[in-house]
């Protein structure tokens, strides 16, 4: 069948991430071109966001409130203590893995994974007397799915964004890819509000059942004869009406979908790392395969990439403990064997891997026996992973397990559930990653609008 020019340019514009005005792609050339100057190493951020609102409560325990926690959650939520895997962090203290997290413990007592304790979406520091007495600066609709992941993802808590962190991240350091043309920004479970930038362009892939030769398929042509025809014919119609915006911008990314098409038909990386046939560890795979593939100086040869990948199922207001079991022996696993297959590289520490989520959970649990959950919550427990994170140890303060403590966004009676007011912000967080992955501290309030009301640097990752 015949393809028209509009589908042509539809197919390499959705492989791109949907079409940006012509104007921004002409100041990106500007810049770039004044500024090329490449890194002289490889970093990558990968982003392993869990769905739904991960229940933090349950994925890492302090030991010593274990029997607050079990008083709270009581014996359908709870997890028996001996059941925990137990860690001594090099702050001191007691705390325990999931059961289900064998692999994350093992990295964590091997100094590769930290914890971040209590975080998430903030405008400024809150306790619970601002919070409650409202002279405090609160996030938008605090404990909606969709609301959370935005702010989770855009780091801005205090208004709507159409950009990500990520994405503005890749804004402000692309000069760090010198003259590489291939996308910094890579998602492997769809396009996403993260990785979206005012000039940065995300690159959307399917997981390693696809290899990276065929992620993108932009030709369909029977031969070889018939496939340069069509090309040629949509090059010169590439070439009209470029005065009008939305077609010199569709043309430039059918153009730059060109260059990315080639770059990975022209690889075929491999790992003798085995990775878990799950989702999640099917998406980890494509992104160290595509990493092979992408810092080698003699083919596609980038120094700065971000990926994000993507695992659901987190919503666990009925049968947790059966859900977590599941879910989080994926993740562990998965994040396991991406660790190893980044040692496997010889760039453990030149690749760092962190989690986040919509929110917490509430500590008190909904519903009883089989039927058991937890509702949406607020603060929450994420880990980074990496041969350059300071690991082996907690970061942030772990909150009070009260229902209407210091920690709770309530008082004491039949509305405290134990949500946990955050210590430490989204935007602490991605500013202490930006930071290592090579952002200036001059263009870290672009990336991070409200930085100025939190610690830029948490101290998790080394120089």
């Amino acid at each position: 069948m015949a393809q028209s020019r509009r589908d042509f340019l539809r197919t390499s514009a959705c492989a791109l991430g949907g079409v940006a005005m012509a104007s921004s792609f002409e100041t990106f050339r500007a810049v770039h071109a004044l500024t090329p100057q490449a890194a002289s190493d490889y970093k990558a951020l990968v982003c392993v966001f869990l769905n739904g609102g991960n229940d933090g409560n349950n994925t890492f325990v302090d030991l010593s409130q274990y029997s607050q926690y079990a008083a709270a959650r009581g014996v359908d939520l709870s997890i028996p203590q001996a059941n925990l895997l137990p860690v001594s962090p090099a702050i001191g203290g007691s705390f325990g893995f999931h059961p289900n997290m064998s692999e994350m413990r093992n990295l964590f007592t091997a100094g590769s994974l930290a914890v971040l304790c209590n975080m998430g979406p903030l405008v400024e520091p809150l306790s619970k007397t601002t919070y409650q007495n409202g002279t405090g600066k609160k996030p938008l609709q605090l404990f909606s799915h969709s609301d959370q992941v935005a702010l989770f993802q855009t780091s801005i808590a205090n208004t709507a964004s159409q950009t990500g962190w990520g994405g503005r991240l890749g804004d402000k350091t692309v000069a760090l890819n010198g003259v590489a043309t291939f996308p910094n920004n890579v998602s492997i479970a769809g396009v996403n509000l993260f990785l979206t930038g005012v000039d940065t362009r995300q690159l959307a892939i399917a997981d390693s059942n696809t290899l990276l030769a065929n992620v993108l398929q932009l030709n369909n042509a029977p031969t070889t004869a018939e496939t340069n025809a069509r090309n040629a014919s949509f090059d010169e119609l590439r070439t009209l009406d470029k005065d009008f915006k939305l077609i010199k911008a569709a043309s430039d990314i059918r153009s730059s979908s060109l260059q990315t098409d080639v770059a990975l038909s022209s690889v075929n990386p491999t790992l003798t790392t085995v990775f878990p046939n799950t989702s999640i560890g099917r998406q980890l795979k494509q992104v160290a395969l595509l990493i092979k593939a992408c810092k080698d100086p003699l083919g596609i040869n980038m120094k700065r990439q971000i990926f994000f990948t993507q695992l659901g199922g987190f919503d666990t207001h009925s049968s947790q403990p059966s859900v977590q079991i599941t879910l989080l022996s994926q993740v562990s696993a998965a994040i396991s064997s991406f660790f190893a297959a980044m040692v496997e590289l010889g760039i453990s520490d030149k690749v760092t891997l962190f989690t986040m989520s919509d929110f917490g959970r509430t500590l008190q649990s909904s519903g009883t026996a089989a039927g058991v959950g937890s509702d949406h919550a607020w603060g929450n427990h994420q880990f980074i992973v990496g041969g350059a994170v300071m690991g082996g140890t907690l970061y942030g303060t772990y909150p009070t397990l009260a229902l209407g403590g210091p920690s709770d966004t309530d008082n004491p009676g039949t509305s405290a559930r134990g949500r946990w007011i955050p210590t430490t912000s989204v935007e602490s967080y991605g500013a202490t990653l930006a930071t290592w992955y090579g952002v200036s501290s001059v263009d870290l309030p672009a990336v991070f609008p409200l930085i100025g009301n939190f610690p830029t640097n948490l101290g998790f990752m080394s120089s």
